[in-house]
């Protein structure tokens, strides 16, 4: 029994005893003054019955302001009926203020005890701990008690840092800075439990003292989920071997590494020739496991510390540090390559079946051929490319010859230029849409690139030549420009908003007064700011974040939306990504190609649709190719989809006559949606 519990029960004996003493006294006088003063007992009676009632009605009064104190904390926590993986972030710094205002207020009206403070705060699901004003623990919480497996007389007036881990306690503080902040908390038994909390200062002038309230919630489950979204990042599902991202982000550090020791690295580029045949005669099943087999017979010969990677289908890639003479590197070089070749080429038997493999390697060194991560495996790229114009199983090495794509890049700059400055860009529209309804939601804004001597060069590749040379802020701006007529053609036709979203690039958004640049094209053209999206990659949104938030801020205030584009290829979480006032979380579309007969893949996309909409982000999923993806990513419930089973991204005037269509009540995709 607590204190304040044993405060109240004495208070109650002494009303009770005070009760009955009074009862006894009035009979005694109304068997005196019934026989002697009648009329000074019917007064005594009309005063007595008048005192009663007047003192039931305050007693009600104070059960019923205590009551909605009790059931505004219920309400408040009602939220722990959501599962751990859920944000926390909006709940303990908005509600639990707003809870501790009217406690103060309503306790004080209706004179309530400790006691009332004491149930109220074990109604809350959260764990509440309550310090004196130097930090000390006053009080935990049944929710506390049993997270810690403490009561608060063990651990009455022991500094509250002890229950930080150690590792945290520097960065703990007790403020009223009224934001979640996350820490690890640790129990009687040593362990850690990581949370999400608040702190809020109490004043005097509402409590019986001065001191602080910690609000906090395990948040252990979430924490379990996004370290499995960071693993199904990096990690092959199939082979288990570093991703593309993973092994250039494996091999950038290893190449500053070999920098500072003056070491020299091997980067081998390998793919299986005619893989396609495979799947084409055996089925997909049997193609996998190949790779499977092949990647664990790669894992197998190289040497411990060698850095292993699936970057495509059927593409490997293998980098070795070398510590040896300069001169011997070819030789060991080329044995590798050899060792590989022979064992990785051996007979496999799948489903029954002998299946013979030839393979083609590519060499590229630091720093001879390159000095950084994207010119090595381009390098080595360009000698695998040699390589599989030979005959059987082979490797080549780069040499200087192999740098015509090189030149083909500088003439492809020159040309990007001369084609912006000739209005020879173009704006294609993908469609993007409603899960539920089937109907078109908005669109995406895709520039596109056609050259007459080559055909369609893919965003891909002129993209990064045009972030290179600063053209993209100008090809940024020109775009808006152009979706923003296009939406004012639609809508003046059409008499309804046109939603499209367009992606920025890290330039633009350094730019000076990039808010106002937006705002005055909006103007212009005068199409209102919440019909435009601008979709921002996760890499951007993370580079330099705090001014990035400031930015963001201020153009989400002038009424825009904001997405995150390609999600899960970068490295942030969606514990970092809830500080940005983001709408709309975009799949990148290499985990929903991974969705099909991959438990894994489809485990990931579960997991980040049901994160972001617990931070209330609608989900768009894209690369949407086929009816089974679609009838997936239905059942987990993302919100909009977007990709080619959908038609191809089309120019302003078939997205027009695709709009009108549906307006007139012919939906296109209907026999998708039944």
């Amino acid at each position: 029994m607590t204190f304040t519990k044993l405060l109240s029960d004495q208070r109650l004996t002494v009303i009770l005893l005070m009760t009955t003493l009074a009862l006894v006294i009035a009979s005694a006088l109304y068997v005196y003054l019934i026989e002697t003063q009648p009329l000074t007992l019917t007064i005594l009676i009309f005063s007595t019955t008048g005192a009663a009632a007047i003192a039931t009605f305050l007693a009600f009064r104070r059960d019923a302001a205590l009551a909605a104190i009790t059931a505004r904390a219920r309400e408040l926590t009602a939220t722990d009926n959501i599962t751990d993986d859920e944000s926390t972030a909006n709940m303990p710094a908005t509600g639990l203020n707003e809870l501790l205002e009217q406690l103060g207020t309503r306790l004080n009206t209706a004179e309530a005890s400790a006691y009332q403070l004491d149930l109220l705060l074990d109604a809350m699901n959260d764990a509440v701990v309550l310090t004196d004003i130097n930090g000390n623990i006053i009080r935990l919480n049944e929710s506390a008690a049993h997270m810690l497996g403490y009561s608060s007389d063990e651990i009455y007036q022991q500094p509250v840092r002890t229950l930080i881990a150690a590792e945290h306690r520097n960065e703990f503080r007790l403020s009223d800075e009224k934001r979640p902040v996350e820490t690890i908390f640790v129990t009687r038994l040593g362990n850690g439990i990581p949370v999400s909390y608040t702190t809020s200062r109490l004043d005097a002038d509402l409590f019986s003292f001065a001191g602080f309230i910690i609000a906090a919630r395990n948040i252990s489950e979430r924490k379990l989920t996004e370290q499995r979204i960071r693993y199904l990042a990096r990690i092959d599902p199939l082979t288990k071997l570093s991703n593309r991202m993973q092994f250039r982000h494996l091999l950038q550090r290893e190449i500053a590494r070999a920098q500072r020791r003056k070491h020299k690295i091997a980067m081998f580029y390998l793919d299986i020739d005619r893989f396609k045949d495979i799947n084409d005669t055996f089925g997909h099943a049997a193609g996998d496991t190949c790779l499977e087999t092949m990647a664990n017979r790669l894992t197998k010969l190289l040497p411990e510390k060698a850095i292993v990677g699936r970057l495509a289908g059927d593409e490997f890639a293998v980098a070795i540090e070398w510590d040896g003479a300069e001169e011997s590197l070819a030789a060991f070089v080329q044995s590798t390559a050899r060792h590989m070749l022979a064992k990785l080429t051996r007979l496999q038997i799948i489903q029954g079946h002998e299946i013979h493999t030839s393979l083609s390697i590519g060499i590229a060194c630091y720093p001879k051929d390159a000095d950084n991560v994207i010119d090595l495996i381009r390098s080595a790229d360009a000698a695998l490319y040699r390589a599989k114009k030979l005959p059987g199983s082979s490797f080549e090495f780069f040499d200087a010859q192999m740098n015509a794509e090189e030149v083909e890049r500088l003439m492809l700059k020159s040309k990007l230029r001369r084609s912006y400055e000739l209005d020879e860009l173009l704006i294609h529209y993908q469609p993007k849409i409603d899960t539920k309804s089937g109907r078109i939601s908005g669109g995406e804004a895709l520039v596109r690139w056609e050259l007459s001597e080559r055909g369609l060069v893919l965003p891909s590749e002129f993209i990064p030549l045009a972030e290179e040379t600063n053209l993209i802020i100008e090809i940024g701006e020109w775009v808006l420009n152009q979706v923003c007529t296009d939406m004012r053609h639609w809508q003046d036709k059409l008499s309804t908003p046109v939603q499209i979203a367009i992606n920025l690039s890290l330039k633009q958004l350094a730019q000076p007064n990039f808010p106002q640049r937006i705002k005055a094209i909006l103007d212009h053209h005068h199409i209102d700011p919440s019909c435009l999206e601008l979709e921002i990659t996760e890499s951007t949104l993370m580079h330099d974040a705090d001014h990035t938030i400031k930015l963001l801020r201020q153009i989400h205030d002038m009424g825009l939306k904001l997405s995150i584009d390609d999600f899960g290829t970068g490295y942030s979480s969606l514990s970092a990504l809830q500080q940005f006032p983001i709408n709309t979380l975009k799949i990148d579309q290499s985990f929903v190609h991974k969705m099909r007969g991959n438990e894994d893949g489809t485990k990931i996309i579960s997991a980040i649709i049901d994160m972001a909409h617990s931070m209330d982000m609608d989900v768009v999923a894209e690369g949407v190719e086929s009816e089974l993806q679609l009838r997936q990513l239905k059942t987990l419930h993302c919100d909009h989809v977007q990709g080619l089973l959908f038609g191809n991204p089309m120019d302003a005037e078939d997205y027009f006559r695709l709009l009108s269509s549906e307006l007139n009540g012919q939906l296109s995709h209907s026999n998708l949606f039944g």
